[in-house]
């Protein structure tokens, strides 16, 4: 997902979504651990979204404490 797709979701719905992201990524570690992960690439792009809604949550925090 695009990090301007992300910056139009609202603030909630981006802690909803990086605790999805959290949870798929613990499973794909176990997966990976025992050796059924499909998709290598799929587990790198889950964090790299991790970091976006992360980015953009800050982003917002950092806003608020300005103002």
């Amino acid at each position: 997902m695009k990090a301007s797709e992300l910056r139009e979701l609202d603030t909630e719905v981006l802690r909803q979504r990086e605790a999805e992201l959290k949870r798929s990524i613990m499973e794909m570690r176990f997966n990976k651990a025992l050796g059924k992960l499909d998709s290598p690439a799929a587990y790198k792009e889950l964090r790299r979204d991790l970091a976006r809604v992360k980015t953009i949550l800050r982003e917002r925090a950092l806003a608020e404490e300005g103002k």
